[in-house]
C-alpha cells in the first residue's frame, strides 16, 4: 500500500486503530493476504514506521539509511546497526508483532538503483525537465573514486565489493528482505534517482546480454538467497535478546556480539569514537552457530573467537571481497583469527553443532 498512513487518517491524524486497519484485518479475503505498508505519506506526522497493527509488514525507511550510511564509512552508526541487523526491535517489538514485520531494503522504485548507490555521489535528473529539482539529495551514495561511469578497474573492483557488501547484509538480516528488481543484474538509470517520466534505456530492464561483473553479480545474489533458505537461523520467529537457547548449556545464547578481540561487546564498545567493525554469532534451535564479521573500516581488521568457538570447525559461508559464497558446508575451511578485508563481510557457520545440555 503505497501512501499508507493516508488510509489510516481520521479526525486526529493518523491512528493505528483506524476504522480502515481494522476492516482489513476483518476480511475474510484480506486478512489471509501479505499487508505490507509504505509507512509514510505527505502530511502531518506522516512518517509512521513501526506503527501499524500486527499483521501488517512495513518498509523499514531506517533501514535502508543506516546500511547505506554505515557501508559509506560514516561514523557513530554501529549501535544502529546493530539494532537493524536483528529485525530493528526497537520499532516493531510490540503487540505481538514478529522480524518480519520489518521490511529490509537498500533500493526501492524511487531513488538509486544500487548499481547507481555505488556510483554516484549525486542525482543527475536533467533528462526529467525539471533542472534537477525533482527528485530526494539525501541519497546516501558513493561514487568510489569517479562520478558515473568508468573504465578504472580498480573502482569498478571496488563498486563490485560494495553491492555485494549491501546484498550480504540484506540476506544476513533478520527481517524480511525486498529486493528491487534488476539490481541483481547492475540495472542502471544513469545516476537518475526520479526516473517516473523516463520511457526510454533508462527506465527499462534488460533481461539478457549482462556485462561480466553484472552476470557474477547475479550469481553472487543467487547464491545469497539460497543461503538464507537453507538457513531459517537468518529469518528468526522471534526477536532475538541475548536468551539462553533452550535445551543447551546457558552459556549458548541466541545472539552474542563480539570485539575483534574476541570479547563479548560492552555498552561502551559500542559507542567509541570510530566504531566500524563487529562480529555477531548467531545459534540455531541444533546448536550450530553462525558468525558474521563486518568490518567497514577503511583497512583490514584481525578477528579473534572466544576460545568454545575458536575450537570449532569453520566453514566460509561469504566473503565479500572475492565474492566467495556458499549456500551449505561446501565452502572452506575457515581458520582462526579470521583476517577480514577491509570494507568487507565475512560470514561462517560451524560444521559441527555445540553439545546439548546434560
Amino acid at each position: 500500500f503505497d501512501l499508507a498512513p493516508a488510509m489510516a487518517r481520521e479526525g486526529a491524524g493518523f491512528d493505528k486503530s483506524a476504522a480502515w486497519l481494522d476492516a482489513v484485518l476483518q476480511d475474510p479475503v484480506l486478512s489471509k493476504v501479505k499487508l505490507i505498508a509504505e509507512p509514510w505519506d505527505l502530511g502531518p506526522d506522516g512518517y509512521q514506521v513501526g506503527n501499524f497493527p500486527p499483521g501488517w509488514a512495513e518498509w523499514n525507511g531506517r533501514y535502508r539509511d543506516n546500511v547505506r550510511s554505515f557501508w559509506r564509512g560514516e561514523s557513530g552508526l554501529l549501535p544502529a546497526i546493530g539494532r537493524d541487523l536483528l529485525g530493528s526491535a526497537d520499532i516493531f517489538d510490540h503487540s505481538g508483532r514478529k522480524p518480519w514485520a520489518s521490511v529490509n531494503f537498500v533500493t526501492a522504485h524511487d531513488g538509486f538503483t544500487l548499481k547507481d548507490l555505488v556510483s554516484y555521489n549525486h542525482k543527475h535528473n536533467e533528462a526529467n525537465g525539471e533542472g534537477g529539482r525533482d527528485g530526494h539529495d539525501d541519497n546516501r551514495s558513493w561514487n568510489w573514486g569517479q562520478e558515473g561511469e568508468t573504465d578504472e578497474v580498480s573502482i569498478l573492483d571496488l563498486r563490485d565489493r560494495m553491492r555485494r557488501n549491501f546484498m550480504a547484509t540484506l540476506y544476513l538480516s533478520q527481517g524480511t528482505p525486498m529486493l528491487l528488481m534488476g539490481d541483481e543484474v547492475g540495472r542502471t538509470q544513469f545516476g537518475n534517482n526520479n526516473a517516473y517520466c523516463q520511457d526510454t534505456e533508462m527506465s527499462w530492464l534488460s533481461w539478457t546480454g549482462h556485462a561480466e561483473r553484472d552476470a557474477a553479480f547475479l550469481e553472487f545474489t543467487k547464491t545469497m538467497i539460497a543461503l538464507r533458505k537453507s538457513h531459517p537461523v537468518f529469518a528468526q520467529r522471534k526477536f532475538l535478546h541475548g536468551n539462553p537457547l533452550p535445551g543447551h548449556a546457558e552459556d549458548l545464547k541466541d545472539i552474542l556480539w563480539l570485539r575483534p578481540d574476541g570479547e563479548s561487546m560492552g555498552q561502551a564498545d559500542w559507542h567509541e569514537a570510530d566504531p566500524k567493525t563487529v562480529a555477531l554469532v548467531l545459534s540455531d534451535h541444533t546448536g550450530k552457530r553462525f558468525v558474521v564479521f563486518i568490518n567497514a573500516f577503511s583497512q583490514a581488521m584481525e578477528y579473534r573467537l572466544p576460545a568454545s568457538l575458536a575450537a570449532l570447525p569453520w566453514s566460509l559461508l561469504v566473503n565479500t571481497a572475492d565474492g566467495s559464497a556458499f549456500a551449505d558446508l561446501s565452502g572452506p575451511h575457515l581458520d582462526t583469527p579470521v583476517m577480514v578485508p577491509e570494507r568487507s563481510l565475512v560470514a561462517a557457520v560451524s560444521r559441527t553443532p555445540a553439545p546439548a545440555a546434560p
